[in-house]
C-alpha cells in the first residue's frame, strides 16, 4: 500500500484545519507550517514531519481517530499523532510521559512548543492568556526535557 506523500498529508491538514484559527486569530494552518519547518530544521525525518502536519488534527476535532486509524500513513506517524494528543482532562506528567515513550514524537512536540512560545504570536495575547500559556509551555518543556530556544 502506498503511503500519502508530504505533500498529501499537508493538504490532509490544511483542509481539516480550513477555517480554524489559533489563540491570536491567524489561520491554523500557518501553525502546522511551522511546526513542520521547525521539525526539519531540528533534523527529522519525513515521518516526523507527516506527524508534525497532523498534531493537532485529533485533539482538535479536525479529524476523527477514525481516520488517523484508516490513513495510507506509517505506523510510526501515526503513533507520533497519537502521542502528541492532549486527552481532555489528562494529567501534563501523563500527556509527556506519552511523548517520551514513543520515538519521534519528542523533537515534534519541541517544535510546536517553540511556536506556541514564539514571543510575536504571544505577544498579541493579552496579559492573562500570555502568562498562563507561557508558564504551561515552560513547564511541558521542563517535564520532556527541553531547553528553550
Amino acid at each position: 500500500m502506498p503511503y500519502l506523500s508530504l505533500a498529501q498529508v499537508e493538504a490532509v491538514a490544511r483542509r481539516a484545519h480550513a477555517g480554524q484559527t489559533d489563540k491570536a486569530g491567524r489561520p491554523y494552518a500557518e501553525h502546522l507550517q511551522a511546526v513542520a519547518e521547525g521539525v526539519r530544521a531540528r533534523g527529522g525525518d519525513d515521518e516526523q514531519i507527516a506527524a508534525a502536519w497532523l498534531h493537532d488534527a485529533i485533539e482538535d476535532g479536525a479529524l476523527p481517530e477514525s481516520w488517523l486509524a484508516e490513513a495510507e500513513l506509517p505506523r510510526r506517524v501515526k503513533e507520533i499523532v497519537l502521542a502528541l494528543t492532549k486527552r481532555p482532562g489528562e494529567d501534563l506528567q501523563r500527556y509527556a510521559d506519552r511523548i517520551l515513550a514513543v520515538p519521534g514524537a519528542r523533537l515534534v512536540k519541541e517544535a510546536d512548543l517553540a511556536h506556541n512560545a514564539d514571543p510575536g504570536r504571544l505577544a498579541v495575547l493579552d496579559e492573562a492568556v500570555r502568562a498562563r500559556l507561557t508558564a504551561k509551555y515552560a513547564h511541558v518543556r521542563r517535564l520532556l526535557g527541553i531547553t528553550p530556544d
